[in-house]
């Protein structure tokens, strides 16, 4: 196991803050803490669920819908490309386009990740699929999830893996 120098830790906890006496008494509940900054997509990484709804599964949707939507027998309403786009702005455009789609009223809607293949002359050891990995995870922060009921790869004529079609809750007044 590799061990840290003095010049990594003191870099490793340089940010650390002393809790105050409330915090450190256990015995007291502590207050709600609320995290002020916006949440980027650096922030979020790989295994990181907020209420875990994974590609395939269904959340609170009766199974007649849940079959017509995974069959195919929806209309996507709207899609999004996200080819050629950067981490950062395919965050923005994905958090915008989910909530806009639900405030239209919206059901059955697809975001194009691509399937992560590069320039042949690319590094081997260099990443493939940023958008196809990161998407799914930023469908489940909290301020768009409670929107999904759901979303799938559509059949292989319908993109495959490189899509990601999602079925938005009813939009209710």
């Amino acid at each position: 196991m590799a061990s840290i120098d003095d010049e990594d830790w003191q870099e490793l906890v340089k940010n650390v803050q002393p809790l105050n006496k409330d915090e450190r008494d256990l015995s007291k509940p502590n207050k709600k803490i609320v995290v002020k900054e916006k949440i980027t997509p650096n922030r979020v990484y790989g295994g990181e669920k907020l209420d875990g709804l994974e590609i395939g599964c269904a959340d609170n949707i009766d199974a007649n819908t849940f079959k017509r939507f995974k069959s195919g027998e929806m209309r996507v309403e709207r899609e999004l490309d996200l080819h050629g786009q950067t981490e950062n702005e395919a965050y923005e455009k994905v958090i915008n386009f989910v909530k806009s789609s639900y405030l239209r009223g919206l059901r059955c809607i697809d975001i194009i990740t691509g399937k992560g293949l590069h320039a042949e002359d690319a590094p081997f050891f260099e990443a493939r699929g940023v958008l196809k990995d990161r998407v799914p995870q930023w469908l489940n922060l909290p301020e768009i999830r409670p929107l999904i009921l759901t979303m799938i790869h559509p059949e292989a004529k319908d993109g495959g893996s490189g899509v990601l079609r999602i079925l938005l809750r009813r939009k209710r007044d």
